[in-house]
């Protein structure tokens, strides 16, 4: 067995990236696609899936610079079932549970607009992501400034706590 590990091209972190695993690629890889269309309004997305059989990455999207994205990450992964989403004016907490909930996903890795690598195993019959790594070390607890910045974030991002 192989380990390798493949950062995920997001230049300048622009955009929202989700990655997991599902079945039935020739099905999978568009209905994805509806399913973020019909979560967000205005939504701007692209979707790549790994097919087993016959090997080839899958895509779609609204975009063509997130297709590319997505693709071409999918293909970097190249592990069979494996999807890609790119996504811009929408969160990963406006589409995750509708993704989570199609019936061919089965795993979600990571949702991220933080700098990602995975961490990808390789054997005599193929590949297989093992694991994301989603952003920094972390170093320390935040302190009640710190606390008080992130919850006025919070709100102006339209997420009001209290």
């Amino acid at each position: 067995m192989k380990l390798e590990v493949v950062g995920i091209e997001n230049p300048e972190n622009r955009y929202q990236v989700i990655i997991g695993q599902a079945n039935f690629t020739v099905f999978t890889c568009d209905d994805i696609f509806r399913t973020l269309l019909t979560s967000v309004p205005g939504i701007r997305c692209a979707v790549a899936m790994n097919e087993a059989a016959p090997k080839l990455t899958r895509v779609t999207g609204n975009d063509e610079t997130m297709r590319k994205l997505a693709a071409e990450n999918a293909l970097k992964i190249a592990a069979s079932h494996v999807f890609v989403v790119f996504v811009e004016n929408a969160f990963p907490i406006n589409v995750l549970n509708a993704i989570k909930s199609h019936p061919a996903v089965c795993n979600i890795y990571v949702a991220s607009a933080n700098p990602i690598e995975l961490i990808v195993a390789e054997t005599d019959l193929g590949r297989a992501v093992l694991g994301a790594v989603d952003g920094q070390k972390v170093e320390r607890i935040e302190n009640e400034e710190e606390k008080r910045e992130r919850r006025e974030l919070v709100e102006k991002l339209g997420y009001r706590i209290e």
